[in-house]
């Protein structure tokens, strides 16, 4: 049977109630697939919904969609980085997010890009079902992974994200570049496994549940390539030096659903970030 290249009325009300009630694309993009749906179509539709369509109105009212009770972040203006100061440029109450500049100056930028280009690959996802690393189509990007305090560069930018987020280190993963092109995107998701997914078993054994998350971003972007928040109608542009933080796991394990972000197409140019998500206990990074 040949796969499906246009998308019913009866499908396309489908992808707004499924993100309406809070379905990861992920989610929908495997269901479609599962249907006969030709890949590129069911992205398109998926993503003139999420990035461009109308608001999702309600969440469920799972565990998943409580708020954590409070932020971990430091509630000043200006934010201790460990050997520097971060200003926060902006702040949302729900999810928990904070924009911060001075967090990373040009020539760490620039190194982290050439330490990276070496070692780039094509970035996995977490596969729900067996919880092991896969190439998918939701996420087309390439990346680089660096164990903690690998040299004196990663060693310093890992001390720093830890202070800002106010954990240990040794509860953070270890760094990961990733390089957008053109096209580049990275559909909707959660950073949290999902605690009814099999595939989270293995994860969540070493280290415990991802409570937060901090993006810094490597270069400007010239055109796309922003990190949207859809629950909450929220798009950062990337801004070389500048980090987005964010948390979707309060201390008593609940869960946060507004914390589905993404990362919309690369327009023009490239987009390079550097992550750090921080676990609950300590993790063999």
């Amino acid at each position: 049977m040949g796969q499906h290249h246009e998308v019913t009325p009866d499908w396309q009300r489908w992808i707004v109630e499924a993100v309406a009630g809070g379905s990861a694309p992920a989610q929908l993009l495997a269901t479609m697939r599962e249907n006969g749906f030709d890949p590129a179509v069911a992205r398109q539709a998926i993503a003139d919904v999420v990035f461009g369509g109308p608001a999702p109105m309600s969440l469920p009212t799972s565990p998943a969609a409580h708020r954590p009770r409070s932020s971990r972040l430091a509630a000043s203006h200006v934010v201790d980085a460990g050997d520097r100061e971060a200003r926060v440029l902006i702040r949302i109450d729900r999810p928990v997010i904070a924009v911060l500049d001075n967090v990373l100056d040009p020539a760490e930028c620039a190194a982290l890009c050439a330490m990276a280009s070496a070692r780039l690959a094509r970035s996995a996802v977490v596969a729900p079902g067996s919880g092991s690393n896969t190439v998918m189509d939701i996420r087309t990007s390439e990346g680089a992974y660096f164990h903690r305090s690998e040299n004196e560069l990663i060693q310093r930018i890992d001390a720093r994200a830890a202070a800002i987020m106010r954990l240990s280190e040794e509860h953070g993963e270890g760094l990961q570049v990733m390089r957008y092109g053109v096209g580049g995107e990275y559909m909707p998701h959660y950073d949290f496994f999902a605690p009814d997914e099999k595939g989270s078993e293995r994860h969540l054994k070493n280290g415990g549940q991802r409570v937060s998350t901090l993006i810094m971003y490597l270069n400007d972007a010239d055109d796309g390539g922003e990190t949207i928040f859809p629950h909450i109608g929220f798009r950062y542009i990337p801004r070389r030096g500048q980090a987005l933080y964010f948390e979707y796991a309060s201390d008593a394990g609940e869960l946060d659903s507004y914390s589905l972000h993404g990362g919309a197409p690369v327009r023009r140019g490239e987009k390079w970030i550097v992550t750090k998500w921080m676990r609950e206990k300590a993790f063999p990074g």
